[in-house]
């Protein structure tokens, strides 16, 4: 699919050809729509693909014609019923006319644009709307790395009384998916530090203080990565041992009641078998003798095992 945006007198606006100074959204593009633009602007067309790749990495690229800058983007998948949080390649394409975005899917980070919810934004003005774009992207790191942090304790609480592994595995996949956002923070300030020192991408002082900002807000965004990866992986090393004890102590727990639920049996055992002898067997109350004898001994033994924390 290909949208065509253009800041006019009034704001954004979706236009249906393409013009100068216009931006060109690709979500998901076809083979068609990529050899179009790839022949209309002279691109290569496997850098048009590039971005199509998930596992494609982090950089730029410096044509002739054109520059082509790649980040990753963090965007939610669901996966057995639950929201996974994963990285996946934008490319930005800046031309001599036109800026051009390509991704796979449609992104929180370049909605706000299309929608006109971000201030002092133009698509004539390239490089400012790649460091608002890339300002974003960090912004929504941030975000959904809140999300995780969030999503965690939640675990946590329930881990407590815990003793099975769904707790522990919703944890490890909410691990992969920090490791995931720290690699592509990582790539990303390689990326950003690159585009600073290429001539392609002009310079403007009115970007300085918007450049400082994506600095601080990338930096930050690896930060929270590294710290809440550092405490998940923490978290669930111990818990592993939580769940470990929870079981015993459930074990430990049904051990009692059964050596506790047993002594009735073994005395109503005794007086079971056919043989001359049996005590009370003559006794007209007899049966009650004996039964409360059992639970008078049951409960002896619940109450010792009870001092002794057994229960």
């Amino acid at each position: 699919m290909i949208e065509i945006f253009k800041t006019l007198e009034d704001g954004i606006h979706q236009i249906d050809k393409i013009e100068d100074g216009c931006w060109i959204a690709m979500t998901s593009p076809s083979a068609t729509e990529l050899l179009q633009i790839s022949e209309k602007y002279n691109i290569d067309i496997d850098h048009l693909r590039a971005p199509l790749d998930e596992e494609e990495r982090s950089r730029i690229e410096v044509e002739d014609d054109y520059t082509l800058i790649l980040v990753d983007i963090p965007t939610i998948e669901e996966r057995n019923n639950k929201d996974r949080y994963i990285t996946i390649p934008l490319g930005i394409i800046v031309g001599e006319h036109v800026i051009i975005t390509i991704c796979l899917e449609e992104s929180k980070v370049l909605k706000g644009f299309m929608d006109g919810r971000v201030r002092d934004f133009y698509t004539y003005k390239k490089t400012r709307f790649i460091l608002q774009i890339l300002y974003k992207n960090a912004s929504v790191f941030l975000q959904y790395l809140r999300i995780i942090d969030r999503k965690s304790l939640e675990v946590e609480h329930k881990l407590h009384i815990s003793t099975k592994n769904s707790e522990l595995i919703e944890l490890l996949e909410l691990e992969k998916s920090l490791v995931y956002f720290t690699t592509s923070l990582r790539s990303n300030e390689v990326v950003l530090e690159k585009m600073l020192k290429i001539d392609s991408i002009k310079q403007y002082a009115e970007d300085t203080e918007l450049l400082e900002d994506v600095i601080i807000e990338n930096k930050q965004a690896i930060e929270m990565a590294n710290i809440y990866s550092g405490i998940l992986s923490g978290t669930m090393d111990a818990f592993a041992s939580v769940i470990s004890n929870n079981l015993n102590i459930v074990m430990k727990f049904l051990t009692t009641v059964t050596i506790v639920m047993a002594i009735p049996n073994m005395v109503s055992s005794f007086f079971g078998m056919n043989v001359q002898g049996i005590p009370f067997s003559e006794a007209r109350y007899g049966f009650f003798i004996v039964t409360a004898g059992a639970f008078l001994i049951a409960a002896i033994a619940a109450l010792i095992f009870r001092k002794k924390n057994l229960f």
